[in-house]
């Protein structure tokens, strides 16, 4: 049996000349990232023990979340990462650079066929040029940084093979989006997806990079595009390599292998609260919008903005609607003012930002206020993350047409005049509990307590800890905001207590590759959590800290409600119900899982 993608790069990179999904292997990376927010912590991990880092010239840091500085702490741990840069030879992309990932590609610090981590969850992006990428928490990255090495568990493959033509007006936003629409947010979970066929060998890098950017909001490890001669001389050009790509054998294994027709593509949008609940536009025309949103790393590239462009030339923003533009990179935002792209911007009434990830953070170009309703083109609409308004999902052209008009439109619809809305006032929310619990760590094979049955699938890390507490460093302060964004279970911190366990559905801990949504957990003293699965960034990061997860996919048998008392046994994955002994098994521990757990943590001790 051949191998697939992945399994080629992730051999390799082992040392290897085979290896099977749930193979867990240790494997070098190629290149190691730590973004603003992420890289206080991972310095901190690193000085608090004794810690160096391995190869400085392989070790980047990229300030892309707070490009801008406004933020007190984000400076401080700007500042941080920048004297830790000085003082260990690590290059650093300050503020004015951009987006990480997309630096790593125009730069040529990632080729076809490497490997490369960041404290990105959406560093899996750089599947777009055929490359490994992944996003992981900050004790993941920093034993990275001093050991140059983690271990890895093999993925199951996916193939999406796409034949036949794109119409004219579908955008790789869309295409992107119906993929979402077809496989929602957890069909693909932990796979690695090869996308292929002649209508994705057709796509551009841009085009590409957009559809890689939102294999994450699918719970996919990564989408890897195999590259063509376009994107391999690119990647040769920018780094100074003859780019070879890594190929499937003819013969390699698929979990699965979908195959579906471009000509089916529609223009898709997707609704506040979930990007995979996408519908036609057509569906929502007329939706009255506050703000207008283009960039991101799914949608900041020059494409993009000649997109936007197109539509906005002699042409204004509607009155009482505020568009922003923020472009992924400072070489974009520079050829947008060579081509005069950013004088149309200034002309119509947009807001141009410096470069960086903008809305996806808290503080930034692209955020929103409560009631506010926007049309962006971000990777992510969950509750909360883009600010407290509605947020709606879909491409640069859609994004600047209804900017224009004022309401949700398609760029052929764009009225002669633009609507008038009324401003509605912001909503209210409840406001965080302030209890604080911490436990010492229980390194007992069985845990036993009373529950928490939080029966909902795809819990994202904004809803267990929101991103404007992202900034907090001291681990001890995390639990108070545990769940804190998660609708019915605001005030979880006050009334958990030490011992207890979470019980949940499908794909916990879905979105961004936060450690402290693991942390806060920990602080409280909950003893576990048992889902029916774990997003695979997830459930890194809580192995690595020592803080026992079991997925278990048919947990639902044991008839389970909040309160009812469980006894959890990570040796041999058995689930017992004890009020009524029924049982039923889950999956134990693995050898690596088991000897992070005893040594407190990945950072406990030397790899």
């Amino acid at each position: 049996m051949g191998l697939t993608i992945v399994e080629k790069i992730l051999a390799s990179h082992a040392g290897k000349e085979k290896v099977q999904p749930d193979d867990i292997i240790e494997i070098t990376i190629d290149t190691r990232v730590a973004r603003d927010f992420g890289g206080a912590n991972v310095v901190q991990h690193l000085r608090e023990n004794s810690l160096s880092v391995a190869e400085p010239a392989r070790t980047y840091f990229t300030f892309d979340c707070n490009p801008t500085g406004s933020d007190q702490k984000y400076a401080a741990n700007q500042h941080l990462c920048r004297q830790f840069a000085r003082e260990n030879g690590i290059q650093l992309y300050d503020i004015n650079a951009g987006i990480g990932t997309h630096i790593l590609i125009d730069e040529g610090l990632v080729v076809p066929g490497y490997t490369a981590v960041s404290t990105d969850s959406h560093a899996n992006i750089l599947g777009a040029i055929g490359a490994f990428g992944q996003g992981m928490g900050d004790m993941d990255i920093a034993a990275i940084w001093a050991h140059g090495k983690t271990w890895f568990r093999v993925p199951r493959s996916v193939k999406i093979e796409i034949s036949g033509e794109w119409k004219k007006e579908i955008t790789a936003k869309d295409i992107v989006l119906n993929l979402l629409d077809r496989f929602g947010a957890n069909t693909l979970l932990g796979a690695s997806v090869e996308l292929t066929g002649e209508a994705i060998e057709r796509l551009s890098l841009d085009a590409r990079i957009t559809i890689a950017s939102m294999a994450t909001e699918m719970s996919a490890l990564i989408f890897l595009i195999p590259p063509g001669e376009q994107v391999l001389s690119y990647c040769s050009a920018r780094s100074g390599k003859k780019c070879i790509p890594v190929l499937a054998d003819k013969n390699a294994h698929y979990d699965a292998v979908y195959l579906m027709d471009a000509s089916s593509f529609t223009e898709r949008i997707s609704l506040p609260g979930n990007p995979e609940n996408t519908v036609p536009v057509t569906e929502i025309t007329g939706k009255k919008i506050d703000s207008g949103f283009i960039g991101s790393c799914t949608n900041g590239r020059m494409e993009d903005m000649r997109a936007a462009a197109a539509i906005l030339k002699n042409r204004k923003v509607a009155p009482g609607v505020v568009l922003k533009v923020v472009p992924a990179t400072s070489a974009i935002w520079k050829q947008c003012l060579d081509e005069g792209i950013l004088h149309i911007f200034q002309e119509a009434g947009a807001l141009v930002s410096n470069p960086g990830c903008a809305g996806c953070a808290a503080g930034q170009v692209g955020q929103n206020g409560p009631g506010e309703v926007t049309v962006s083109t971000g990777n992510r609409n969950f509750p909360g993350k883009q600010g407290k308004g509605e947020v709606y999902l879909a491409s640069p052209a859609v994004v600047a047409a209804s900017a224009v008009a004022g309401y949700i439109t398609l760029p052929h619809q764009i009225p002669d005049k633009p609507a008038v809305f009324q401003i509605t006032p912001p909503n209210k929310k409840n406001k965080k509990s302030d209890a604080e619990k911490t436990q010492k760590k229980d390194k007992s094979m069985v845990a036993e307590g009373k529950i928490w049955l939080i029966d909902r699938d795809n819990i994202d890390t904004d809803m267990i800890f929101h991103n404007r507490h992202l900034t907090i460093t001291d681990r001890k302060e995390m639990g108070k905001y545990a769940f804190g964004n998660l609708p019915g279970f605001e005030d979880f911190a006050m009334n958990a207590r030490p011992g207890d366990i979470i019980v949940t559905g499908k794909n916990f801990g879905a979105g961004s590759s936060r450690q402290q949504a693991v942390d806060c957990f920990i602080a409280l003293g909950i003893q576990c959590i048992v889902a029916e699965s774990f997003a695979p960034i997830y459930e890194r990061n809580a192995i690595n800290a020592g803080f026992p997860v079991i997925s278990c996919p048919e947990l639902k048998k044991l008839g389970l409600s909040t309160g009812t008392s469980i006894r959890v046994n990570f040796e041999t994955g058995e689930i017992t119900n004890i009020e009524n002994n029924s049982k039923i098994y889950g999956v134990k521990f693995s050898e690596v899982q088991r000897d992070i757990y005893f040594r407190g943590g990945i950072l406990a001790d030397a790899l």
